[in-house]
């Protein structure tokens, strides 16, 4: 399991709910900081990916499971 400084739930939001609230918590967060993003969202892989590649702050890890996907992404 990966250490993480914030959790967010974003369970239950659609597309783009959940890249808005991690956009918000990475604006709270300082450079090296991991956080942990549960999201039920299908498509969120592909919004948090692109995300990624845009802005630079890389993803970690994800794990998926039955309907739900967790994210650990670093703020650069």
């Amino acid at each position: 399991m990966i250490e993480f400084d914030i959790e967010l739930d974003a369970s239950g939001l659609n597309c783009p709910l959940p890249l808005l609230r991690l956009k918000k918590a990475l604006v709270r967060m300082t450079s090296g900081e991991i956080i942990k993003v549960i999201a039920t969202d299908p498509a969120a892989h592909l919004d948090f990916g692109v995300y990624s590649e845009q802005s630079g702050h890389p993803i970690i890890d994800l794990v998926k499971e039955a309907g739900i996907q967790i994210f650990y992404i670093q703020k650069k």
